[in-house]
């Protein structure tokens, strides 16, 4: 004889936990990290750091079907992005660092009133050249705190081109900075940050005394020494840094190493280099003599010869053949293939 058990329905289904989207993340978070991701949390705004910490630290355990639920709903999710953009000014400038200058991204901060979460990366980003002068510029506690935010080898360079009183101030106040607090510093990158981008673009790429030495590298001697002459009297200054990106005919041997007088012959038209030495020899027979002297004794006595044959050279024809050699000097500079002797410089 058979007994038949009463049926027993079975228990209904629990029904399924709703959570909210913060949450969700939360789970997602702790599933990638119990697989070894690694996530850049940090980039997140402080709040929402805040809250994903919260709802990690309010949860316990989830079953597996809730689990499977959330990762299923996150990858449906992710299969319906096609591209996402980073929120606000800040975020876009990340996306594009190293494709514009920090210069335009601090204008671009200040125009639009977000600032970066860290103003001394934008500054340290910065061109040591472009530093020297805000240094010059802020108080000696300033600067010290600047030169101690960058890294070393930046810092040691721009304190090496400082004159030599006010590296010594920085320096003394750089053993000081331990007693500036934390929102000081970041007070003050903060503002080193606003005026870099309120400072006025410059319209040419290269300093005056720059634009103005190539002028005078190309005009008649006469023409040059009476310019000189002039900026002498208004800001002598000014002219000395001028006298610095000069390059003439006779600062040859003062300024070209004899080791690339072969590659400066090779460059200039053979007319133009004879008729030069021509000249050279009548004149200025030192740097006639240094090219002549450092290339190979066959060429330097040809070009003697033909120098010889020339005779008298008129002022005019001189200058034009000298200034041939002074632009293949140039020409050779701008290429990386000599490199000029600067005139503070031991050769």
């Amino acid at each position: 004889m058979t007994l038949a058990l009463p049926h027993t329905p079975a228990p209904p289904a629990p029904p399924p936990v709703i959570f909210s989207r913060r949450r969700k993340a939360a789970i997602i978070v702790r599933l990638l990290l119990s697989e070894g991701a690694s996530l850049p949390l940090d980039t997140l705004p402080d709040d929402l750091q805040a809250a994903l910490t919260a709802e990690i630290a309010a949860m316990r355990y989830i079953d597996g079907e809730t689990l499977r639920a959330v990762v299923g709903e996150f990858l449906t999710e992710m299969e319906r992005v096609g591209l996402t953009f980073p929120g606000g000014v800040d975020g876009a400038l990340s996306l594009l660092d190293g494709h514009i200058s920090e210069t335009a991204a601090a204008g671009l901060r200040a125009a639009s009133g977000e600032h970066p979460a860290d103003p001394w990366k934008t500054i340290a980003a910065l061109e040591t050249e472009t530093l020297i002068p805000m240094v010059q510029a802020e108080s000696t506690e300033v600067a010290a705190v600047l030169l101690s935010k960058l890294a070393t080898v930046k810092a040691a360079e721009i304190l090496g081109k400082l004159p030599g009183a006010q590296a010594r101030r920085i320096a003394c106040a750089i053993s000081l900075t331990g007693q500036v607090g934390p929102e000081t510093v970041a007070r003050i990158g903060q503002t080193l940050v606003e005026q870099i981008a309120s400072a006025p673009q410059p319209a040419f790429d290269t300093p005056a005394a720059a634009r103005i030495g190539a002028i005078l590298n190309v005009s008649p001697a006469a023409t040059r020494d009476d310019l000189l002459a002039g900026l002498e009297e208004s800001d002598a200054a000014f002219a000395e840094t001028v006298r610095k990106a000069i390059f003439t005919f006779q600062d040859i041997p003062a300024r070209i190493a004899p080791r690339d007088i072969p590659a400066v012959t090779r460059s200039v038209p053979e007319a133009a280099l004879v008729t030069a030495l021509a000249a050279a020899l009548a004149t200025d027979t030192e740097v006639a003599e240094f090219i002549l002297g450092n290339m190979s004794k066959r060429l330097a006595e040809q070009l003697r010869e033909r120098a010889g044959e020339i005779g008298p050279v008129r002022p005019k024809e001189a200058d034009a053949a000298m200034g041939e050699v002074v632009m293949a000097i140039r020409a050779l500079q701008e290429t990386g293939e000599i490199t000029l002797i600067l005139p503070d410089e031991d050769p």
